[in-house]
């Protein structure tokens, strides 16, 4: 029996149960704590989304504002932090720079019992898109920002800190939408690993670490990045569709489409889309809209592939004028609010988790001391 028989990489396997989101159920869908993924992009906020998913309800009205503002009070970078930040080489990769940040804050900031989870969940949803930010300005340009700014929502700050400017209400709306699509996707690999941390009783900085490491896996994270790039190839829509054609007759695999999870259409897919498209035309990027709807058109016609959330994320993030490179960490702010409820969820009922292995190697044999193995080899 081959070890993909047995359950390889827990493909299938229930691993333990959750009341955050249910995904691809009969193939298809997504929700957060029972509401629709499409409604919650379509009405809600980030904020009232990562409210929802600590919480396990929408908030009141005078809770949202209150929650909106603990975030806006929360956002500065330490000092010391800072100097760190500075000490990252200029081209070392964002997922890198976010790992450090989340384990140096654990530092700084220690969690110091599980009575302040709430607290540290809210504290690094606020503060990674400004430690990045730092970083990302200090190593392009020496500047050393400031990291509190006045705008609303995690979506205005992350742009306004970007861009040295508060983003037109277009560029905050598709930002914030980015977020809530983004922002949790049951057991996915990385969710796991922070789940797998926190079952040991470790603190939740470590655990959101272990989630940043696992998606910086190309695996997991960075198919964005990769669409990007390969959009960026092509000049027009048919020469995009002959490319590809060529990249499927030399097997090679395509960024952006496909799920492990869902079986006909990522849920996602079509709200970043429109709102890709609204950007493409607002900005005068016709053309990476054009380019990336004929991928996806071939790739459904010769594979019946379709585009996951990460596929027109990458148009999207482009109009908005976010380096390449920052497209995974924009992963990291918003799957935040899922990696730490899930690891609230995980203490709440917690059980360590260790799977047995199916083992494959040799079968058991006498240990031969090291003088006979040397007069056995003539040594």
């Amino acid at each position: 029996m081959s070890a993909r028989d047995t359950g390889a990489g827990l493909r299938g396997v229930a691993a333990g149960k959750t009341e955050i989101s249910t995904v691809g159920k009969e193939g298809v869908g997504l929700t957060y704590r029972g509401y629709d993924i499409v409604e919650l992009a379509a009405e809600s906020t980030f904020e009232e989304v990562a409210y929802l998913l600590l919480h396990g309800e929408l908030p009141a009205p005078d809770e949202l504002i209150a929650y909106r503002e603990k975030l806006r009070g929360q956002r500065a970078v330490p000092a010391p932090l800072a100097e760190v930040l500075e000490r990252i080489p200029r081209d070392a990769h964002p997922m890198d720079v976010l790992r450090t940040a989340c384990s140096m804050l654990g530092a700084l900031e220690p969690e110091g019992g599980f009575a302040r989870q709430l607290d540290v969940a809210n504290r690094l949803i606020a503060v990674l898109p400004s430690a990045l930010l730092y970083w990302h300005h200090f190593a392009t340009t020496g500047t050393r920002i400031e990291t509190q700014s006045e705008e609303h929502g995690v979506a205005a700050h992350f742009l306004r800190l970007l861009h040295g400017r508060p983003p037109a209400d277009v560029e905050q709306r598709a930002m914030d939408v980015s977020l809530i699509l983004y922002a949790e996707h049951e057991f996915n690999a990385s969710t796991f690993a922070a789940r797998v941390c926190a079952a040991t009783l470790s603190d939740m900085h470590s655990a959101v670490t272990a989630a940043i490491g696992t998606l910086r896996g190309p695996l997991h994270g960075g198919a964005n990045e990769a669409a990007m790039e390969l959009i960026e190839q092509f000049d027009s829509a048919p020469a995009a569709a002959a490319g590809v054609a060529q990249m499927l007759e030399r097997r090679e695999k395509i960024m952006g489409f496909g799920h492990a999870v869902y079986r006909t259409a990522d849920p996602r897919s079509a709200v970043i889309k429109e709102w890709a498209g609204k950007l493409a035309e607002r900005t005068g990027n016709g053309l990476l809209y054009v380019v990336s709807e004929a991928i996806e058109q071939l790739l459904w016609q010769r594979k019946n592939l379709f585009p996951n959330l990460d596929f027109y994320s990458a148009c999207a993030y482009r109009c908005l004028r976010i380096p390449t490179p920052l497209f995974t960490p924009i992963f990291v702010f918003a799957r935040t609010a899922g990696w730490t409820a899930h690891v609230i969820e995980q203490r709440a009922d917690n059980r360590l988790i260790r799977p047995t292995a199916e083992y494959t190697g040799p079968a058991p044999r006498p240990y031969v001391p090291l003088e006979q193995r040397r007069a056995l080899s003539g040594q």
